[in-house]
């Protein structure tokens, strides 16, 4: 069972399941918190917050790494998202924003394996073009759903994001990425052809 009660962390950016997010942590609250889920190998809750107020679902975060510590308690870290969670009430009891959470359950129709295949098969044009290479899809976890492990490695604006991580259904969240990777790919390969000629004699863009 998964603790209904967390550690909050707002931040201008929104984290997906599987996703990596290297964090610097300064303030000496948060110094505190992160400190406290390492004792506890806990995970905090992180949740975007814009000048309209902070969103109503968020993503645990793991703390997978401490990369560096400072002499004055600053420290970096690497943490990867972990669960989707639905904010019910935000608390304010100690240094640090807390939150009383649910974790809300998927929906939708059985998966077609034919299209999870099409989509992984465009994700892969897209990443070879963004990355160079292709996308390692052997060595990700498959306890977190194909939709977000692309999305967390894909430019997509914050709302975006946000919009993904508030759908309850994995085949939702496919059919948003088939159109977005559909409206992308043109515009990835246009790129491409541009620096290739650009790299060329010098006068590709002429």
């Amino acid at each position: 069972m998964k603790p209904t009660r967390i550690p909050l962390f707002p931040l201008d950016v929104v984290l997906l399941p599987g996703m990596a997010l290297p964090l610097h942590i300064f303030e000496p609250r948060y110094k505190l918190m992160i400190g406290r889920c390492m004792d506890e190998a806990t995970e905090f809750g992180v949740i975007l917050a814009e000048k309209k107020g902070i969103a109503r679902f968020g993503c645990t975060a793991e703390i997978a790494q401490k990369l560096k510590d400072y002499p004055d308690g600053r420290m970096d870290i690497m943490t990867e998202g972990r669960s989707v969670f639905h904010l019910l009430e935000l608390l304010e009891e100690r240094e640090y924003y807390e939150a009383i959470v649910e974790f809300p359950e998927e929906g939708g129709a059985p998966l077609d394996a034919r299209r999870e295949t099409r989509l992984t098969q465009l994700f892969q044009q897209a990443h070879l073009l963004l990355a160079g290479q292709e996308w390692a899809l052997a060595n990700t976890n498959t306890e977190i759903s194909l939709a977000y492990r692309i999305a967390g490695r894909l430019p997509l604006e914050l709302a975006e994001k946000q919009g993904l991580l508030e759908m309850r259904a994995e085949q939702e969240r496919q059919e948003f990425l088939f159109g977005w990777l559909g409206a992308f790919l043109p515009e990835l390969e246009r790129r491409a052809r541009v620096r290739q000629r650009a790299s060329g004699n010098g006068q590709g863009l002429n």
